[in-house]
C-alpha cells in the first residue's frame, strides 16, 4: 500500500450511514414518482405510443411509493430498474434514465435500510 493510499476508518460517517442510505432511497422514489405522475398526468408529452406511456407511468408511480415509503423496496427497486434500463437503451431517455437505473440497482442489493417500512414490519418480535 502506498503512503497515500490509507485506509480510514471513520466512526461518525458509519453511524450516519442509515440515514443516508434513507436519503438516498427517498429522493430518488421521489424524482421518480414525478416522472411518472407527468407521464399520467400528461404534463409533459414523451412522444411514446398511449399504452407505453400509460404502462410507464404506471410502473413509476407504484414503484416511486413503494421505494419511498421501504415497503417491498427489493422487488420494487428490480422493476424499476429494468424499466429505467429499457428507457436508456430501447429509447434513448438521456442520462438520468441510467443514474435512476444504477441507484435502483443499488437499493435491490442494499435493502430499504433501517428508516423504512420494511425494517420496521420486520423487526417486530
Amino acid at each position: 500500500m502506498s503512503d497515500t493510499t490509507r485506509r480510514v476508518s471513520v466512526p461518525a460517517l458509519n453511524l450516519w450511514a442509515p440515514l443516508g442510505l434513507a436519503i438516498l432511497r427517498i429522493v430518488t422514489a421521489l424524482l421518480f414518482l414525478d416522472h411518472g405522475l407527468m407521464k399520467l398526468l400528461h404534463f409533459r408529452e414523451l412522444g411514446l405510443p398511449e399504452t407505453l406511456r400509460v404502462a410507464t407511468g404506471l410502473v413509476e408511480l407504484v414503484a416511486g411509493v413503494l421505494i419511498a415509503f421501504g415497503l417491498h423496496t427489493r422487488a420494487a427497486a428490480l422493476v424499476a430498474a429494468a424499466e429505467t434500463a429499457i428507457a436508456y437503451w430501447a429509447l434513448d431517455l438521456g442520462d438520468a434514465a441510467i443514474l435512476f437505473c444504477t441507484v435502483f440497482f443499488y437499493l435491490v442489493f442494499a435493502g430499504p435500510g433501517a428508516w423504512s417500512l420494511d425494517a420496521t414490519i420486520h423487526d417486530r418480535p
